[in-house]
């Protein structure tokens, strides 16, 4: 099981690290059900390209073809890309946490540096005696 469903998060992340199949998973996330034409009409390579695309897709089961008459239907299958979204929320503690440091961070720059305008050109610090920073010798 646990090499299986390795095995399926590798072909899902191989099959989404390449651009143009990235766009065929979001045009068919819009428009569900296109034709192997349709899917190719926006793209600057040939057809045969395309359908290469388009088997790496359907190996990692993002992607399922059905052929009625001629024409070859593809709709977008989400559960691989739900594993893989299980699987990256796993780790999203480890960034969140850095993320929050890196806020606090700036955050308090951001202060120390407000709190210096404020002071303006006279960085004479009140005295605890009860003088007004003019009085003081």
């Amino acid at each position: 099981m646990v090499n299986q469903t390795h095995a399926s998060l590798d072909r899902t992340f191989a099959a989404l690290s390449d651009p143009t199949r990235r766009a065929i998973v979001a045009r068919l996330g819009e428009e569900d059900g296109l034709s192997v034409s349709e899917i190719a009409r926006p793209f600057a390579m040939s057809l045969p390209a395309v359908m290469k695309h388009l088997d790496v897709l359907t190996d990692a089961g993002l992607v399922t073809r059905t052929k009625t008459g001629r024409t070859v239907t593809c709709r977008l299958e989400a559960e691989p890309m739900r594993d893989a979204m299980a699987w990256l929320e796993r780790y999203e503690r480890f960034w969140t946490a850095g993320l929050d440091r890196l806020v606090a961070l700036v955050e308090s720059e951001a202060a120390q540096e407000r709190a210096a305008a404020a002071g303006g050109a006279a960085d004479a610090v009140a005295p605890t005696d009860g003088r007004t920073p003019e009085e003081t010798p």
